[in-house]
């Protein structure tokens, strides 16, 4: 007899977490490498699982893949970890028990932090290792990311006949972070050769089993169902689970009647959760038929606010646009912003773009100035987010509150690192990236929060994305573009250019797309000013010859800006057959020169029309 045919006859336990109890005992370091530090140890938790029941265990090999062992410098010792684990598994099961070669997912809220072909690759390794173990089958778990789970589990059914576990992980009960239903997922896997599909970690009895009311029996493979102990909660610096194993002998029932032949526990499970269950489930046979619940369909409604105005790639498409950056002031006090803001309103741009702390230094809030121009002056707010000052949660919020204030134009970017800002000490948040933000504000778009649950209504966000054309290999800025396109990216804004040759070499280099470009310029003050942004702001670089005008009227600061404005002046004539988006970056609130810069574009405009209606 082997494992499926097991579970086509009965239910059958399998063990608990090897983290938590490894972390109750006071390790809180790589619990991978007490395969080969602490062997013992390893050994008297598969014994305490097996004692109590378990029939199926797994090696403690979740995360000892290259990448996530890479964290504590043992990236070499791949292969002689997930070795030990199994051999530590073997040695406890004495054949009482079928071991199953553990492999955990890589992606979670950060899909964009390694790539398919590195997922690939780190896989590989450590498959070939298990299975030249000689694992009895194989436990793919806690895979947030469809995509990725979909990609292993090809390559190791391909790789071997032994029994293949596909678990996701919800971050939300009945649908994955994708938006995909549950039960589609599960019979995605089980075409793709998985003999037992389900799922672990994250969510508790409760919530797994409402989830898994929504999924019918699958037609060749099997359930399965590892629930976390309950939601932990955090006591002195430490992760603390509560749920008694009483409650996992009253769910076991209820895992049963869902259908579920195989279970076991997740985080904050001990072996006498496990007990428990296989106490309660003396009775193992297994259901042949279920009631299955219908998913609500959640039908998305636009908010009663909607947007009349055309999205800003529409209006670039169709004609000329100008918009504007004004920086929110450092200091309290908008006096001067909002003239500013009145005056670029009054030159008739098309949106005021307002930074997100830019450098990294702490401004006023773009989303309350937004809110102000929007309502006093009636100027179209283009508000930048970027990913280092908020988490995920914090990020989907501010969307949320955007969205509730009408303000449906936004720029994702990454964010200056907060090492460059006046705060050098705090906390660059990183959950994720300028890819995924765009692909969460698409995902708001379509109705959906990250966790892929309705938010009740569509948002309508018009996104745009960075890039940055002050690179050595331009070629790879404009993949980045490509990139950000199949993220959700609607058209792009630039960083600011100096040189009329590389306005024409990014032309040239993006005239494939479809998607419009915004070209940066910003005007230069001073030969200080010049000096600092080429040499000390990431992503801006000048031609000597801006640098030698600039310096030439060093000691005349009217002088100065009118050739700073000269300079402006010359990138828009460059620029302006090439590109119908021109970005004005306003320096140091000085709005008088973007203002008469904006004035210049559309008297350029109007004259061109003009000569087009006398040439006929």
């Amino acid at each position: 007899m082997g494992l499926l045919e097991d579970l086509k006859e009965r239910i059958v336990i399998a063990d608990g977490a090897m983290g938590t109890l490894l972390y109750s005992h006071g390790v809180d370091r790589c619990f991978e490498e007490l395969n080969l530090s602490k062997p013992d140890e390893i050994v008297h938790i598969h014994e305490a699982y097996i004692a109590a029941g378990a029939e199926v265990i797994q090696t403690n090999t979740y995360g000892a893949n290259y990448v996530k062992l890479a964290r504590y410098g043992l990236q070499d010792d791949v292969q002689a970890i997930n070795r030990a684990a199994v051999q530590l598994a073997k040695q406890a099961a004495m054949g009482r028990a079928y071991v199953l070669g553990t492999i955990g997912g890589l992606r979670s809220i950060n899909k964009s932090a390694i790539t398919l072909e590195e997922v690939k690759r780190t896989f590989r390794e450590q498959l070939y290792v298990l299975l030249h173990e000689d694992v009895d089958g194989l436990l793919l778990e806690t895979y947030y990311d469809l995509e990725e789970l979909k990609t292993v589990l090809a390559i190791a059914r391909k790789e071997t006949d032994k029994p293949i576990i596909a678990h996701v992980t919800l971050h939300d009960a009945g649908v994955l972070q994708d938006g995909t239903p549950l039960a589609d997922a599960l019979t995605q896997l089980e075409q793709l050769g998985a003999d037992v599909v389900g799922l672990n970690c994250h969510l508790g009895p409760y919530h797994m089993i409402r989830s898994l009311e929504e999924v019918p029996l699958p037609t060749n493979a099997f359930l399965s169902a590892y629930p976390n102990a309950s939601l932990p909660d955090y006591r002195d610096g430490r992760l603390v689970y509560e749920t008694n194993a009483d409650y996992f002998k009253e769910t076991a029932l209820a895992f049963r009647d869902q259908g579920v032949r195989l279970i076991g526990g997740c985080c904050g499970t001990t072996p006498k959760h496990i007990e428990a269950m296989a106490k309660a489930l003396t009775d193992r046979t297994p259901i042949e038929q279920k009631c299955v619940k219908q998913r609500a369909v959640n039908i998305s409604v636009q908010s009663p606010d909607q947007k009349t105005e055309p999205p800003l790639q529409d209006i670039v498409c169709q004609r000329r646009s100008v918009i504007v950056e004004l920086d929110p002031p450092k200091k309290l006090g908008i006096t001067k912003f909002l003239e500013g803001a009145k005056a670029l309103k009054e030159a008739n741009i098309d949106a005021l773009t307002l930074a997100d702390n830019s450098l990294a230094t702490p401004r006023i809030s773009n989303v309350a100035l937004g809110t102000i121009v929007k309502q006093q002056i009636g100027v179209r707010p283009l508000i930048h987010i970027t990913c280092r000052d908020r988490n995920l949660i914090g990020l989907q919020s501010h969307l949320m509150g955007l969205h509730t204030l009408g303000m449906t134009d936004v720029l994702a970017v990454t964010g200056d690192p907060s090492k460059i800002g006046d705060f050098p000490g705090a906390t660059s948040v990183y959950d994720l990236s300028s890819f995924d933000l765009i692909q969460l504000i698409r995902q708001f778009n379509e109705g959906l929060s990250y966790s892929g649950q309705p938010l009740g209504q569509k948002t309508n966000f018009s996104i745009a994305a960075a890039f940055n054309p002050n690179v050595r290999y331009l070629d790879k800025a404009v993949q980045r573009l490509e990139k950000k396109i199949q993220c959700g990216a609607h058209y792009f804004i630039s960083q600011p250019l100096y040189s009329e040759r590389q306005i024409e070499e990014v032309y040239e280099a993006t005239k494939h797309l479809k998607t419009p470009i915004y070209i940066g310029i910003m005007p230069l003050t001073s030969a200080r000013n010049a000096d600092f942004l080429h040499h000390e702001v990431p992503g801006i670089t000048l031609s000597d010859d801006i640098r030698a005008r600039m310096a030439a009227c060093a000691n005349d600061p009217i002088q100065s800006a009118k050739e700073g404005i000269a300079i402006a002046k010359s990138l828009i004539d460059a620029a302006f057959d090439l590109f119908n988006g021109i970005y004005l970056i306003t320096p140091f609130l000085r709005y008088e020169m973007t203002v008469e810069l904006v004035h210049y574009i559309h008297e350029k405009e109007r004259s061109a029309k003009e000569r087009k209606v006398l040439h006929g």
